[in-house]
């Protein structure tokens, strides 16, 4: 397993969020987080990623305690995070913001070698690497989010709503590039509003409910009737 978080409780200062939760992810997984609004899903990947307050339970990667760890230390052994929202920096170019998703890396060259792999991966951002990213549209946007994570080189990728605002046709594309990133080597954790898509692409599912892991499973989970009620509008 290249994450283990067991029996996590974390918030924000003395706000908590999640209550003893406990999940696994493999090297060569694709893992979906879903649940209600407020249930702590986005908390688990913060946790995971050095941005929330830790009150017990210990977070595994790599048979490495990384709790307490701070957030470029985590970049550093190989966890990049792509946050919801498509925060990327609007004001600097396509190939400015891939190569601030390289700070760690000093070597030019690396550099250059890392971005070749991204603009194959995403050849409209290759295309339109002059441009300013608040020009691009909003799935271009969260395939430049991506990019700038995957120019960190990951071995997790910590994915927030990948698809939230996305027209259906881009929304399949950015999945389909989530399918073929981990075929690369990379293992991902996603959080998604988008339970039937999340699902879908996913090996493993956890359901967070009030901040507790409330079911998980297979691809069978989709059968669950809990799951067809409540997620899926009862199809």
């Amino acid at each position: 397993m290249i994450l283990k978080i067991k029996g996590l409780e974390a918030g924000y200062g003395k706000f908590s969020v999640l209550e003893g939760v406990s999940m696994k992810v493999a090297s060569d997984e694709i893992i979906a987080l879903i649940g209600p609004n407020g249930a702590g899903k986005s908390t688990v990947l913060k946790s995971v990623f050095g941005l929330t307050t830790k009150y017990a339970g210990k977070i595994i990667y790599r048979d490495k305690d990384i709790t307490r760890l701070r957030t470029d230390e985590l970049i550093a052994l190989g966890i990049s995070y792509v946050p919801q929202g498509r925060q990327v920096f609007f004001s600097m170019t396509v190939k400015e913001n891939l190569e601030m998703g390289a700070f760690i890396t000093n070597d030019k060259q690396v550099v250059q070698k890392k971005m070749n792999e991204v603009f194959e991966k995403f050849p409209v951002l290759k295309e339109k690497q002059h441009d300013y990213a608040f020009s691009l549209s909003g799935g271009q946007q969260q395939m430049l989010a991506m990019g700038r994570a995957l120019m960190q080189d990951p071995q997790l990728l910590l994915l927030d709503e990948p698809s939230l605002g996305l027209s259906p046709k881009m929304m399949k594309e950015v999945f389909e590039k989530i399918i073929e990133i981990n075929k690369e080597g990379t293992a991902v954790l996603i959080v998604e509003q988008n339970a039937r898509q999340a699902m879908s692409i996913a090996h493993r599912t956890y359901v967070l409910e009030d901040g507790k892991i409330a079911l998980t499973g297979g691809k069978e989970i989709v059968k669950n009737p809990k799951i067809k009620k409540i997620y899926l509008g009862g199809r």
